[in-house]
């Protein structure tokens, strides 16, 4: 069985050290799958994931960064407390008006949602952005954290997303590992300076 670390209160760079980042090479020398390969079927470079990486720190830095994320459901149905789908009591014609209500209204902006965002919402929304990345990298960059945090841990199962939303992770804790990971992308990504060398 691997051993596993949990990581509360220590100094968030120290984290993903050196040792971490080479470990983390080893995973995906191992991997089956191409970890920079994205869901288009073509290849991101070390550097396209890097940035995408530093545009979501920014993001973060931005508009703040939420563990889990949360919907008040009473903001969004004008007060009323309306719960879709468990009301038995409603006709489909007025839980498609309510549903429609909903849409409607973060559509045009009435629903005053917390800018906060979790560190899954983010990386998409940097790719989807499409300014400083794209789908593609999002994904990429996503397996990348993926295999920084299975080398920080020693489990071969864990995942960026879920160790971000651990109880006591902090806004510096994802800052860190999203910096990690774009210094690893740079290191050890297709186009980087190493695999010129080579």
């Amino acid at each position: 069985m691997p051993k596993t670390t949990n990581t509360p209160a220590t100094p968030a760079t120290a984290v993903f050290a050196l040792a971490t980042l080479q470990k983390a090479q080893e995973i995906v020398v191992e991997s089956y799958l191409s970890v920079w390969t994205g869901p288009s079927g073509e290849e991101s470079s070390g550097e396209a994931v890097a940035r995408h990486l530093e545009a979501t720190v920014a993001l973060l830095d931005k508009d703040g960064w939420s563990r889990v994320h949360t919907y008040n459901r009473d903001r969004a149905s004008g007060g009323a407390d309306v719960d879709l789908a468990d009301d038995e009591s409603m006709t489909v014609k007025e839980m498609l008006r309510a549903l429609l209500r909903v849409v409607r209204n973060e559509i045009e902006g009435d629903i005053d949602l917390d800018p906060q965002r979790t560190l899954s919402t983010a990386l998409r929304h940097v790719g989807e952005d499409g300014v400083h990345a794209d789908t593609d990298t999002a994904v990429v960059a996503g397996h990348v954290l993926d295999r920084l945090i299975q080398a920080h841990t020693g489990s071969a199962s864990a995942r960026a997303t879920a160790w971000a939303e651990r109880q006591h992770r902090t806004h510096a804790d994802i800052t860190a590992l999203l910096c990690a990971g774009a210094r690893f992308a740079r290191a050890y990504g297709p186009g980087t300076a190493s695999e010129r060398a080579a």
